[in-house]
């Protein structure tokens, strides 16, 4: 039997309940009915209906009975003979009346027991409901199921756009009246702007104007449609002149050329690194979240932030200058509080190359895997950071980075903490993560003393003097694998502090020593890796480690990337970079080395240079070549002053020494 069914049924048990109460009082105030009816013919006969009022009451009453005799419509009498009630409301009975009549046999109703009819009724009436609530239950546990297998289906790397906001996390940490403040009395009174969904406008900003940035689509081929951002000319000049703002060192140039064009972008992020480097950190999030709204502003119509098929090429300059916004923008959002928007748009960028179909190094050209996991660590995402290990193992080798080796097994410990599983699961999850800690302290044994020394935590003696964990590991890796390891432990040591995270790692350490003293096989072949491997990092991971900032990973960097002129605006630029426009040659010739024709040829045409362009080449060259001397020369003198040590002056015991030589 259906549910509809069980509810009719039901119903009519009811019905057959309520009009069995309604005989009973009927036969108790038959003698006042009767005098209430005479009453009334009396006074109809008298008035004839001359009060509009009266016939309004009785189209009520004429109502209120329709309804009644509806719900009685399975247990009443044949239309031919009506209810003996129902023929009194009709014949124009008080409203007022029946409604007292209806009250009170509704409370003789509750106050009489029911017969014994009655009860087999009720007892079949509590089957049904218990039945209903077995069919809620099983629609409420199929909804669910159906909302989790969705979400399982759903790809790692699904992006939602009402967490793209950081007000969403905010007020459901403090909420939103916390958040928004005064606010809301502001919104009456304030101008209407796009509505967007990475970024609002604020009202401290410049009225919005359009910047000179579009967006078109270059092509769509299998469902994946490729776009890239266009600068018209206007925006190509004010280009030009940021270049020669840069070019002057002078940050009040940049200013002025933002007061004029408060939307540019590489304005906008080099501006913001000064802010930043000043210690000016509202300043600079303001400045990258403009940045974001002008980009917003200028997508094409069929561009979709998420539904994971399109993409920007990263070798093109204008696109470059949106994923650096991005970047900097989820490093702002970390620091502000926020770590699962900062996830979401982690993966945002992500799903802007196509990750899912090439092995290049270079298709993650910012390198977010280096920061996935910690964003999934600082947010509690254990389940997105394990999930996206087990799918992405195959063809990317995540095993090999050292965020990823002990990150995931963070992961599990993480989960068999949780108190809502059970022990069964909790044992499991707990071998699975000392076996996935272990292999990364034997892959990576570089990790654990810098970690420890971060943590301020005093390590063992058998563990500090054990040559497996010396020093001879740490001056013995690869520079590759010392990059990735310092920048690791640079942004992750603060996740490892906890008490119990400590002790973890303390017994997991001393099983690895137990393995490395009985010759574990698995052992010499981490080693053979790490000597095959991790000689060269790609460009994407030094252009990571750039962005940032991290002092210990930052100093693991080789030279041809020290030495190489880097700007905030556009960090190592990719080799194979799509120019769109160049950027025309400046002519810096001096006025002494002029003659007085070419002075005046000068004034006439001021484009007018008689120096060959085999001289200007030669020039340029040499300009290079002495930029890259003083950058080797300033390295140079870094790492001087970074090895300076001061050694305290030894003395040699003399007691014949007179004490008072001093005085």
């Amino acid at each position: 039997m259906s549910s509809r069914a069980l509810r009719r049924l039901k119903g009519e048990q009811r019905a057959q309940a309520a009009l069995h109460a309604l005989k009973l009082t009927d036969e108790d105030d038959k003698d006042e009915d009767e005098q209430m009816k005479r009453n009334t013919q009396t006074a109809h006969k008298q008035k004839k209906i001359s009060n509009i009022f009266e016939l309004v009451t009785s189209g009520m009453c004429d109502c209120l009975g329709a309804e009644i005799g509806e719900a009685d419509v399975d247990v009443c009498p044949s239309d031919e003979e009506p209810a003996e009630g129902i023929n009194e409301r009709q014949q124009g009975a008080p409203l007022e009346k029946d409604a007292v009549k209806y009250e009170k046999s509704n409370k003789k109703k509750k106050k009489k027991k029911a017969p014994a009819d009655g009860k087999d009724n009720l007892g079949a009436g509590d089957n049904i409901d218990a039945i209903l609530e077995t069919l809620d239950r099983s629609k409420g546990l199929s909804h669910r199921s159906t909302d989790n297998s969705a979400s399982e289906h759903r790809p790692v790397l699904y992006v939602e756009h009402r967490n793209l906001n950081p007000e969403t996390e905010l007020k459901r940490y403090f909420g939103a009246r916390a958040v928004l403040g005064d606010q809301r009395s502001k919104q009456r009174h304030r101008q209407f702007h796009r509505c967007t969904w990475m970024t609002v406008y604020k009202d401290t900003w410049p009225r919005f104007s359009r910047p000179g940035i579009s967006m078109s689509l270059v092509e769509s081929k299998d469902g994946i449609q490729h776009f890239t951002f266009e600068h018209n000319r206007d925006y190509q000049q004010v280009q030009f002149k940021f270049f020669d703002a840069v070019e002057s060192v002078d940050p009040n140039n940049i200013v002025v050329l933002l007061q004029l064009n408060p939307y540019h972008i590489d304005s906008l992020l080099q501006l913001s690194d000064v802010c930043r480097m000043q210690e000016d950190q509202e300043t600079a999030r303001d400045l990258i979240e403009r940045a974001l709204y002008s980009f917003e502003c200028s997508f094409h119509p069929v561009f979709s932030l998420t539904s994971g098929m399109c993409r920007l090429d990263f070798r093109r300059p204008e696109n470059r200058a949106f994923y650096l916004v991005l970047f900097k923008h989820v490093i702002f959002l970390e620091k502000r509080g926020c770590p699962r928007t900062a996830l979401e748009y982690c993966k945002l960028i992500l799903r802007f190359v196509n990750y899912a179909s090439s092995l290049d190094p270079d298709n993650d050209p910012l390198c977010m895997l280096l920061l996935f996991d910690f964003l999934c660590l600082r947010c509690r995402e254990y389940t997105t950071l394990i999930r996206l290990y087990e799918e992405w193992e195959v063809h990317r080798n995540l095993s090999q980075l050292p965020n990823f080796s002990f990150s995931v097994a963070l992961s599990y410990y993480q989960l068999s903490q949780q108190e809502d599983i059970s022990p069964v699961e909790n044992q499991q999850l707990k071998e699975k993560s000392n076996v996935l800690l272990q292999n990364a302290l034997i892959m990576f044994p570089g990790v654990l003393m810098p970690l420890l020394d971060l943590c301020t935590v005093q390590p063992d003696a058998a563990v500090s003097s054990h040559a497996f964990f010396g020093p001879s590991i740490q001056t013995g890796q690869p520079p590759a694998l010392s990059e990735l390891v310092s920048l690791y432990v640079g942004r992750c040591h603060s996740l490892w502090k906890e008490a119990g995270q400590m002790l973890w790692l303390e017994e997991n350490v001393r099983k690895v020593l137990n393995r490395v003293d009985k010759h574990d096989p698995y052992v010499e072949d981490c080693q053979n890796k790490r000597k095959q491997r991790y000689q060269s990092a790609p460009r994407n991971i030094h252009r990571h480690v750039l962005m940032s900032e991290i002092k210990a990973a930052t100093a693991t960097l080789p030279l041809e990337v020290t030495t190489q002129p880097g700007m905030g605006f556009d960090p190592l630029p990719p080799m194979d970079s799509i120019v769109s426009y160049t950027r025309p040659e400046r002519q810096n010739m001096g006025a002494s080395n002029e003659s007085t024709l070419s002075l005046f040829f000068r004034s006439l045409l001021p484009n007018f240079n008689l120096q060959r362009p085999e001289d200007r080449q030669e020039v340029a060259r040499a300009g290079h070549e002495l930029n890259q001397e003083v950058n080797r020369l300033m390295v140079a003198m870094r790492d001087m002053l970074a090895n300076i040590q001061f050694r305290e002056p030894q003395w040699e015991d003399n007691h014949d020494r007179d004490e008072e030589e001093w005085d």
